[in-house]
Formats: C-alpha cells, sequence, structure tokens
C-alpha cells in the first residue's frame, strides 16, 4: 500500500466521452476551487486527449503523483477498449507511460468506473457502481479494495442489445426520459438479483433522468464524488500498478 505524506498532492483525473475533468486532491480531501473540465476533443485520439489534458491543468498547483480514469477496459496501464472514444485510436496504447512521460510525474490508471467506486463507497462489504453517462460503466470492490474489472457495458441484456445500447446516451436521446427509466428499471432489477450487492452507488451525468423508485441500498452520487477516488487509488495494493516502471518513478 502506498504511504501518502501530507504534502502529497493528487492530480486526479477523468477522462469521459463527453469531457474531460481534473481537480487536485490532498489526503485530507479536494482542493477548494480547483476543478477545470473541458469538452473531449474530436477527434478524440491519445495525441488529442494527453495535449488537452496539458492544457487543462497547466495553471494548477503543485502535485506528485497522478491518478487517472479512462472510459474502457485498462490493464497494466494499456487500454483494450475505448468504446466512446474509438478502440481503434486507443488499441494496446501504453496511457500510463505516455502520460508519465508527457507530465514528468508517477501515474496510475484505471477504468473511469473504477476511480468513481473508489471515491464514493463506504468500504464496507460487496459495493458496485454503475455509471450513467454516454456509455454504462461498472465498477465492484470489497471492503473497499477494487475488484477484477468488467466491461459489463458489453454484455447483451435485452434483445441481444448490450448494456451500452439499452441505456447509454443513445437511448436515452432517442426514446426519451420515461422509455429510459423504464429500462433502467429492468437494469437495476437484473443488476439486483445477479449481484445481491451490499450497497449501489449511481454516477454519472445521467442520473439526473431517474424518475424510478430507489431501494434503501442505491445512492446517488455526483462525478466530483467519484473524482476523489484519486486518492484511494494510490492507498489500493501496489503489485495491481507494477507491471511497467511508469506508477512509479
Amino acid at each position: 500500500m502506498e504511504n501518502l505524506s501530507f504534502n502529497d498532492n493528487i492530480l486526479s483525473i477523468d477522462i469521459g466521452g463527453s469531457n474531460i475533468k481534473a481537480t487536485i486532491l490532498t489526503p485530507e480531501g479536494a482542493v477548494p476551487g480547483v476543478y477545470r473540465k473541458l469538452p473531449t476533443p474530436e477527434p478524440a485520439s491519445p495525441d488529442n486527449v494527453i495535449g488537452l489534458i496539458q492544457d487543462l491543468v497547466k495553471d494548477f498547483p503543485e502535485y506528485s503523483k497522478i491518478s487517472v480514469g479512462f472510459p474502457g477496459y485498462v490493464r497494466n496501464g494499456r487500454i483494450h477498449t475505448a468504446p466512446n472514444l474509438g478502440t481503434a485510436r486507443w488499441q494496446n496504447f501504453n496511457l500510463q507511460q505516455q502520460l508519465c512521460e508527457a507530465m514528468g510525474k508517477p501515474v496510475r490508471l484505471v477504468n473511469d468506473a473504477d476511480l468513481q467506486g473508489l471515491g464514493v463507497v463506504n468500504g464496507k462489504g460487496f459495493e458496485m457502481v454503475i455509471t450513467l453517462g454516454t456509455g454504462f460503466g461498472t465498477a465492484m470492490l470489497h471492503d473497499g479494495h477494487l475488484l477484477p474489472h468488467m466491461e459489463l457495458a458489453h454484455h447483451p441484456v435485452y434483445k441481444n442489445k448490450t448494456y451500452d445500447q439499452f441505456i447509454g446516451n443513445q437511448a436515452l436521446e432517442k426514446h426519451g426520459k420515461e422509455k429510459w427509466n423504464k429500462r433502467m428499471n429492468l437494469v437495476l432489477s437484473i443488476l439486483k438479483t445477479v449481484f445481491n450487492y451490499d450497497h449501489l452507488f449511481i454516477s454519472g451525468g445521467n442520473a439526473n433522468h431517474l424518475r424510478i423508485p430507489l431501494d434503501d441500498n442505491i445512492t446517488i452520487v455526483t462525478n466530483r464524488d467519484g473524482i476523489k477516488g484519486g486518492i484511494r487509488l494510490w492507498q489500493q495494493d501496489e503489485k495491481r500498478f507494477v507491471d511497467t516502471p511508469y506508477s512509479a518513478l
């Protein structure tokens, strides 16, 4: 486990399909007033995304480490899928290494829902986090520790439609809020039955459109809550992040 000193500020970055967000965190929490976001560049190529991040944080206070959430499947610092940014551009790209070299700081990179999950969970029992944004993200944690990531978004949920297709942003815009809420009711019932979680957290911009009754063990949280996971990411077991030297310069 990484020990953070009192002066260890963390730059926490959330790369999304619509926006890229960043803030500075101390071991005690977010630095007041330091939070910025910019629209995700088009095309969202690795060079364009890294360049935008550099511009986004150029006036930020000093930091010693970087935490990054990415909307796709991430393993050992490399991107394997990027469904909302263009997988062909990103596949096998070592974003952890490239960001480390561009920013001059050690980097830890995980799926964006994993980063959100670290920021919002209570750290007790089996907790699940879903994000409702451009696509559908999931994270699972046990007693505050990340479990192996699954891209549930690409699993068929209804008539060969994946979760991304069934309740993603395009489905919301095409079918409207009423039908989307009915679909969300079905999805939540499936998650409850399949995963039997102790607590479920719902994040992402489209969580604001939920109009269905929620169980007592379901909580809606904000993206700002989730980005705080940047601190807890550096408190996770170091073995998950030492496959390349770029996580511990």
